[in-house]
């Protein structure tokens, strides 16, 4: 029997009424736990300054992060989904395309921008997980697509930046054929001679690493990024059995062979602009 009930939640004190802290200046950090404040850590490139766990950043902050003098021209931010299946699960399609604009100011979960790294012209394309978790849809395969034929006519690298949970189930099968569009074009890259440098952020999963995000001539990843096809419980459930510690984040993945480098935030652009300088230089391209 119980002798008592909770009148309400959590523990009132004098103290509580005494400390008043403004809403979202204080953050969390899921690497180590520790309250973090919110503008020293955009000043430090949303990066935890006690264990260097990677926040997520937005396809508008890599912009900024890499391009010259954070100066460059974005394409596409006109092309919207559309809902040929008319899909309802929670809400409909429609209503959260609609609150998702809304919410985060994005058309979809990929942007598309030219500019310079380093010196260099590039095609560059960011996908954003605030937008139904970076889903894969029409859109998003449309921008890249239109970002590596930016880059083949131009002649330019083409560099992209990964953040996907993976294709976009209200788009059924038209999502999983944004796979072959992608992956199709990017062989015209590749005949171009022009190279392609993929940055994996977290998480990086489902189609898209099954398709353009694997198909880059340097794989490059951020520390702690979760880097696979299907989910480490969805795998763990199927085979019955543990995962070794560090299944498909970025450290793990790197030690097998899946991708080239980790590189942490501070140093992205350093890295990118040497690469491209080895590229460029030691490249002929094709006509």
């Amino acid at each position: 029997m119980s002798w008592f009930k909770r009148q309400a939640k959590g523990i009132k004190t004098a103290l509580n009424d005494q400390i008043n802290v403004p809403e979202g200046q204080w953050v969390k950090c899921p690497g180590c736990s520790q309250p973090l404040n919110a503008r020293e850590l955009g000043n430090n490139l949303l990066v935890c300054p006690k264990c260097t766990y990677h926040f997520k950043m937005t396809s508008q902050d890599y912009f900024e992060l890499l391009f010259d003098d954070r100066k460059f021209r974005i394409f596409d931010d006109n092309l919207i989904s559309v809902d040929p299946l008319d899909f309802t699960d929670k809400k409909a399609y429609t209503t959260r395309l609609k609150n998702t604009r809304k919410k985060t100011g994005l058309s979809d979960s990929a942007r598309a921008a030219t500019g310079k790294v380093g010196g260099h012209s590039v095609s560059m394309a960011s996908m954003d997980f605030s937008f139904i978790g970076g889903s894969m849809g029409s859109v998003v395969g449309e921008v890249i697509t239109r970002a590596i034929k930016r880059a083949c006519r131009k002649k330019t690298p083409l560099i992209l930046i990964t953040q996907s949970g993976g294709a976009r189930m209200m788009e059924g099968a038209l999502s999983l054929m944004q796979m072959a569009k992608t992956a199709a074009n990017l062989t015209k890259l590749s005949d171009k001679g022009l190279p392609f440098i993929v940055i994996l952020t977290n998480p990086t999963t489902g189609g898209v690493t099954a398709s353009f995000a694997m198909l880059g001539d340097v794989h490059i990843a951020e520390p702690g990024a979760l880097i696979g096809f299907a989910g480490p419980r969805i795998i763990r459930e199927t085979m019955g059995q543990d995962l070794p510690d560090g299944f498909q984040k970025s450290e793990f993945v790197q030690e097998h062979g899946f991708i080239d480098m980790i590189v942490e935030r501070k140093d992205l652009r350093g890295r990118l602009i040497h690469l491209l300088h080895l590229f460029m230089e030691a490249v002929p391209l094709a006509d």
